[in-house]
C-alpha cells in the first residue's frame, strides 16, 4: 500500500520526477487511456508509483535524446516550448476558431520580444515597428504583435482566413454579443421542441451508457487492449453490430430523418439533416443581427460549432473519409460512439467560451494597428488596398515602412487550405480562390510542383520588399525536406543570414511522429 497514491498525490509526485508540471487532469488522463491501470474501485483511484515510473521512464526522460537521434543533434529544443501547457500555447482568442498548420503564440513571441538569449543574441524588432505577415493564415502573428506593441498588416488568398484573423483582434461590445447569443439559444430551444432529435439522442445516450458500461468498462478495457488482452479491432466491430440493432430501433420510433435529400455540397454532404436544419435557423438569426461586430463574432462562433458538427468518427475528424449516419465504435474514445444530432450544446459551449477569450484578449492588446488583407500576396498593393480600409495605418505604412516580417508559408502539396473550411464557405459565401494557393495539396510534391513553389514563394517576397525598410528582418517557419528556401533566397536577392531548427511536440490533428521545422532568418544581400 505505501506504493500507491492518490490521484492528487501522483500529480505532485510526478511534476517532482520530470521537473514539470503534471496536473491531476494530467494523471486522470494516463489512467483513463489505459497508459497506467488503475488501482481500487468504487471512486477511489489509486495510482501505483512503479507503474507511473516506469511511464515517465519511457515517455519523458528520453524524449529529446529519441527526437535528436532522429532528427539531428541541431535541434534547438529550447524552441519545443515544452514548458507550456496545452492551454497556454491556445491561450485567449488563438482557439476561437480550428485552423491546420498554425504555429504556437510563444513561437511568434520569441522572435518579435526584445528578449535575448544564448540562442537569440540580439532583438530584432521595437515597439512601434510594423510587422507583415503574407501567410496570415488564422492570424497568430497579428493578435501576438498586438500584445507586443508593434503594428502587424496580414496578408491571405482565403477569405475565410482573413475573417477569422479579423475576428481575432477585433473590438467587441461584451453584453451586447451575451444577449443576441442568449436570445438565438432560447429561439434554438424552441425550435428543438417542434422536433424529435433532442428526446431521440437523449434515449440513445441512455442506451449507450448502459451498453458501453457493460461491454467497454473504462479504463480497464482500454488498459487490456494496450496490454494485448482483447482483439480491439474484432471486439469493436462485433459489439457495434449489435448495437445498431438498438439504434435503428430508436431511429424508427423517433422517425429521425438522417442524410439530407441533396449531395451538392459540403454542407449537404456532412452533416444530418436534423443538424442542418439547426444550422440554417441560427444563421437567419444571425444574418439579423445589426451590430455588425456581434454578427462577426457569432458567425464565428457558429462556424467553429458547424466544425464540431460533422457526422464523421471522432477518429476521421482532419481526414473526413466517409459521412456517417449511424453510431460506431470508436477507437479514440475505446467505446461506442455517435453522431452529433443538435448543434445546442456545442452552440452554448462556444459562445461562452468565445466571450471568455475576447475579455482575455482585451486585457493583454495594445492601442495598435492590426488588419487582414484579403489578397494574392504575390501582386497585392499593400499601401493602396489598405488606404481603403484604414487610412491611417496605410499612411504609417508609407511613411515608416515595414520592418520585417515573421510567416508561416504553405507547405508544399501538405493542405488544401480552402477545402478545410468547405464548411464556411457554403454557409458564408465566401469567394474561393483556390487556383491561387502556393503549394497546394492537389498539385502534390513532385519536381513541377516544387519549381511552382519556388516560383510562388519568391514572388511574395519579391512584392512585400518594396514595402520593407532598408536592413528588414524576415523569419519564414518552414518544414524544408526538400531544400527549396536556398534557391528562394537567390531568386529574392536575400541570404540565409541563421537557421533555427525546432521540434514540434504538439501538433494537432496530425502523427505524433518526431517532426521538426526551420525558422529561416532571411536579409538583404
Amino acid at each position: 500500500m505505501e506504493d500507491l497514491m492518490t490521484i492528487k498525490d501522483a500529480s505532485i509526485w510526478a511534476s517532482k520526477y520530470i521537473g514539470k508540471n503534471v496536473t491531476p487532469s494530467n494523471i486522470s488522463y494516463l489512467i483513463q487511456y489505459g497508459r497506467i491501470p488503475k488501482n481500487g474501485s468504487n471512486g477511489n483511484a489509486f495510482v501505483n508509483r512503479h507503474d507511473l515510473e516506469k511511464y515517465y521512464q519511457s515517455h519523458h526522460e528520453t524524449k529529446e535524446s529519441r527526437w535528436k537521434e532522429q532528427l539531428g543533434n541541431d535541434l534547438n529544443w529550447n524552441l519545443s516550448f515544452s514548458e507550456y501547457k496545452e492551454s497556454e500555447t491556445t491561450k485567449h482568442v488563438h482557439r476561437l476558431h480550428s485552423y491546420k498548420g498554425k504555429f504556437i503564440p510563444q513561437l511568434v513571441e520569441y522572435f518579435l520580444d526584445q528578449n535575448t538569449d544564448k540562442f537569440k543574441n540580439k532583438s530584432f524588432f521595437k515597439a512601434g515597428d510594423i510587422i507583415l505577415d503574407p501567410f496570415c493564415g488564422s492570424g497568430t502573428t497579428l493578435v501576438q504583435a498586438s500584445e507586443l506593441k508593434l503594428h502587424s498588416v496580414g496578408l491571405d488568398v482565403s477569405a475565410f482566413n482573413a475573417f477569422i484573423s479579423n475576428v481575432k483582434i477585433g473590438k467587441y461590445d461584451i453584453n451586447d454579443i451575451e444577449k443576441t447569443a442568449n436570445i438565438i439559444t432560447q429561439s434554438l430551444k424552441k425550435f428543438q421542441k417542434e422536433k424529435e432529435n433532442v428526446s431521440f439522442e437523449n434515449k440513445l445516450l441512455d442506451e449507450l451508457k448502459v451498453f458501453n458500461g457493460k461491454f467497454f468498462p473504462s479504463p480497464d478495457f482500454k488498459y487490456k487492449v494496450r496490454q494485448k488482452e482483447i482483439n480491439e479491432k474484432l471486439y469493436g466491430k462485433q459489439k457495434s453490430d449489435e448495437f445498431l440493432n438498438i439504434y435503428y430501433n430508436l431511429i424508427g420510433s423517433y422517425k429521425i430523418s438522417l442524410k439530407q435529400k441533396k449531395n451538392d455540397s459540403f454542407l449537404d454532404k456532412w452533416f444530418l439533416q436534423v443538424v442542418r436544419d439547426e444550422i440554417d435557423f441560427v444563421f437567419n438569426h444571425i444574418k439579423s443581427i445589426k451590430n455588425t461586430e456581434t454578427k462577426k463574432i457569432l458567425a464565428l462562433v457558429l462556424s467553429r460549432t458547424v466544425r464540431s458538427c460533422r457526422a464523421t468518427t471522432h477518429a476521421d475528424l482532419a481526414t473526413l473519409k466517409e459521412p456517417i449516419s449511424s453510431t460506431y465504435y470508436c477507437k479514440k474514445h475505446g467505446k461506442i460512439c455517435k453522431p452529433l444530432f443538435s448543434i445546442l450544446s456545442w452552440w452554448q459551449r462556444y459562445t461562452v467560451d468565445t466571450i471568455k477569450r475576447i475579455i482575455q484578449f482585451d486585457k493583454l492588446r495594445t492601442d495598435t494597428f492590426q488588419k487582414c488583407l484579403v489578397g494574392d500576396s504575390r501582386t497585392i498593393d499593400i499601401v493602396h488596398k489598405l488606404d481603403k480600409k484604414n487610412p491611417e495605418f496605410s499612411e504609417l505604412i508609407k511613411n515608416n515602412k515595414i520592418a520585417g516580417i515573421f510567416s508561416s508559408p504553405p507547405y508544399v502539396g501538405l493542405i488544401n487550405y480552402h477545402e478545410q473550411h468547405a464548411y464556411a464557405y457554403d454557409l458564408f459565401g465566401f469567394e474561393r480562390r483556390d487556383e491561387l494557393e502556393i503549394g497546394p495539396l492537389y498539385k502534390g510534391q513532385g519536381l513541377e510542383a516544387r519549381k511552382s513553389y519556388i516560383k510562388g514563394i519568391s514572388d511574395v517576397l519579391n512584392n512585400c520588399k518594396q514595402f520593407l525598410k532598408q536592413n528588414y528582418d524576415v523569419f519564414l517557419v518552414a518544414n524544408d525536406k526538400h531544400g527549396l528556401y536556398p534557391r528562394i533566397a537567390e531568386l529574392t536577392n536575400m541570404q540565409i543570414v541563421n537557421e533555427y531548427k525546432r521540434p514540434v511536440l504538439n501538433r494537432v490533428e496530425k502523427t505524433r511522429a518526431a517532426y521538426a521545422e526551420i525558422i529561416f532568418h532571411l536579409k538583404e544581400k
